[in-house]
Parts: C-alpha cells; structure tokens; sequence
C-alpha cells in the first residue's frame, strides 16, 4: 500500500485517491441498525433503495396527529418547528385543520413581542375557525390598535361559535357604547348577550346578569333571580378554584372555610355574612388573567401603548379620544382602557376607582379596594381640614 509517495491506496478491496475522506467501514454483522438508513460520517442518511416511512402514512393520518400536536402545544414554535422538518410537513402543516386546533398557550402572544408576524400566526388561526384565535386578536384590535370594526367581528365570531369569554366581552361593549358615542349603548343587548355567556358558565357573566337583574338594569328587575344568580357565580367560582388547587396540588384549598367552619368564620367576621350569600364572593386567589387581559395590561404599560395612545385622527388632528384623558379599568387584570372619556362607571362611594363593568368592581373589591375605598365626603372634609391648617393664623 503506498500512503506517503505513492497516490492510491487499498482499502478492503476499494481504490481511493489520496486526499479524499476515508469512509467508515460497513456496520458488522449483528450490530442494529435503522431500516433504510446508515451511518456514513456521522450523519444519518436513507440508502438509495430504503423504504420511507413517512410517505407511506396516508394524509390524513398526518394531518390527525399534527391536529394532536397544535392541540398540546405550549408555544407557537412547538407548531413553526414542524415547517422545518421536511417539505411534506410543511405543506401538512399549514393545513386550515392544524391552525384550527392551536391551543391557548401556543396563542398566548406576549407584548413585548407583537410584530406583523405575530398578527399574521393569529389571523391565520382565525381565519382557519379557531374561537381562541379571534376572540384575542379581536381584543387586541378593539382595545390596543383601535380597530374597532375588525376588532368587534372578530369578537362576533367567536360569539356565533359559543365562546363565553367573547360574549361577554360583547356584553361589556354594549353596556358602555364603547368604539361609540353614549347614545349607542345598548342595555337590552348586553343583558342578552350575558345571558348568554353565563348559560355556558361564565363566571362574570353570572356575576353581572345578578346585578342586571338587581337593579333592573337592561332587563325587568327581578330581585330574587338576581340573588340566586350572585349566589351561582360565587359557588361556581369557588368550584373552579378548588378544582384548579386539586389539578396543581395547591394547599390553599384546606384553608378555605366550608359548611360549618364557613358560619363560623362568617359569625366571627366583621361583615358578618357568609362570603357564598355575598355580592363578591370568596376571597379566593386570583386565578391567572387570559391571554387577552394580560396583552392588554403589558401593552398599556409599555411604551408602545403610550405611542397608541397618541395616535391622532386622520383629518382631524386630535388624538384618540383624547388619549391622556382616557382611563383604564381600575381592575389591575382587566386590561380595559376607555374609548371616550367618562365611558366606564365610577365607584359610587369614592368616586376614585373606575370599573368597565360590575364583574371587574367585585373582583377589584376583594383584590385591594375594601381597604383602599374611603367616602368621598371625608375625603372633602379632609382635604378641608388641612387646607385650613395650611392657612397663616
């Protein structure tokens, strides 16, 4: 064999010229091996008459188990790395049946990383039928990018398909005439509308049509009913947090009073009351905000909501509503921001506090404001009192 002055040499029966990579030598005999595949330097690669597996599989098998993988999916690169996996994935992929089954957390765009790429990912869920995908972007496009008409069919939508969250979302609208003028509110509307959403289970929905009902607000005023639905949601919310401390092994679930100890604690407590009869409910940990609340909630921190916020009118020269002016719900997971001034209610004890609906006040309630809520009339007696110390003698 020459190696150094010589320019071939044998290698098992095989001439090679020098300066070429040496191949590896053939697995042995009884060593396991990848149907259709070897290994040559490393790299696996399918040998020229090997079967492949993948292109046996029918298409709609495929697309079944990519629907699987969309529907657990923890982040939207769990479904883009799929496009990267070979040109028939990428073609599967992009089937309307996959965007479809995209699930909440792979939708759960943050705002910090909203960009025309993000928008597209959720419009194409949208247009494909997932209820998640437009209720989002419908807020994000009522509430954030003062799209209201885009924004409020795609809120609709969700709406026709049976999704709570996005009927009640309507209901709010219609009871604050919001993307409008005071005069286009529309009671009857939002009534209906939360109805509808709390026959489906929503726990602010329930909340609200009890206080729609109490007041008579939007409907025939119906007391009795209206206390037995506030008696529902607060048994529904209690429900659902138990069955979230259970699933997550929470140990808070012990230390919420139930039968006996709840009309004890209640006896022993200051507003002497059990919290399930309540207009508020338990005070219960606050179960993490949607998707949709916690965009709104970054986005109108971060600089990009005050550059929104600035946007002036075409034509007009005014910004939207007057931006500085304009409030958010003082609910701190809500997320809300007016769309014209006074458009959200006031508390009616200190006047400080704006909710964008009744459901966000009892929340608020239990969350800070019972301790923060002083009547406006000593705050004015205050304020009196000092300024007449401040005065020279």
């Amino acid at each position: 064999m020459r190696t150094r002055s010589g320019s071939l040499y044998c290698n098992g029966g095989e001439v090679a010229v020098v300066g070429q990579k040496r191949k590896r030598s053939a697995s042995p005999v009884g060593q396991s091996a990848v149907a259709g595949e070897c290994l040559s330097g490393g790299r696996r690669k399918r040998l020229a008459g090997g079967p492949d597996y993948l292109d046996v599989l029918p298409d709609d098998l495929v697309l079944s188990i990519l629907s699987k993988l969309a529907a657990s999916a923890s982040a939207p690169s769990d479904l883009l790395s799929v496009h990267l996996t070979c040109k028939r994935l990428n073609d599967l992929g992009g089937h309307d049946m996959v965007f479809a089954k995209a699930s909440p957390a792979s939708l759960a765009v943050k705002a910090a990383a909203w960009s025309e790429p993000a928008q597209r990912f959720l419009k194409r869920c949208a247009d494909a039928g997932n209820l998640e995908a437009c209720y989002i972007l419908g807020m994000i496009r009522f509430y954030c990018l003062g799209s209201r008409s885009g924004g409020a069919a795609l809120l609709a939508r969700a709406a026709v398909g049976g999704h709570a969250a996005a009927l009640y979302s309507l209901a709010v609208i219609q009871f604050n005439g919001s993307g409008g003028a005071k005069s286009d509110r529309d009671l009857r509307a939002g009534a209906a509308l939360c109805a509808r959403a709390a026959a489906l289970g929503h726990v602010d929905a329930l909340r609200e049509l009890g206080h729609c009902l109490q007041d008579g607000y939007g409907v025939r005023r119906d007391p009795a009913e209206g206390r037995r639905l506030l008696v529902a949601a607060n048994a529904r919310e209690l429900s659902l947090a138990l069955a979230a401390a259970a699933a997550t092994r929470h140990p808070f679930a012990a230390a919420v009073p139930l039968g006996a100890a709840a009309a004890a604690a209640a006896a022993a407590g200051a507003g002497g009351g059990c919290p399930l009869l309540s207009d508020f409910g338990w005070s219960l940990p606050e179960a993490e905000p949607h998707a949709a609340n916690q965009f709104m909630v970054d986005w109108w921190a971060s600089s990009r909501g005050a550059q929104a916020a600035a946007v002036k009118k075409p034509g007009t020269g005014e910004s939207d509503g007057d931006g500085a002016e304009l409030r958010l719900c003082s609910h701190v997971r809500c997320g809300r921001r007016e769309t014209r001034r006074h458009e959200f209610r006031r508390c009616s004890v200190c006047g400080a506090a704006n909710y964008c609906s009744r459901a966000c006040q009892a929340l608020d309630w239990k969350r800070a404001h019972k301790a923060q809520c002083v009547p406006m009339d000593r705050w004015l007696i205050a304020a009196a009192n000092a300024a007449g110390e401040a005065l020279p003698q």
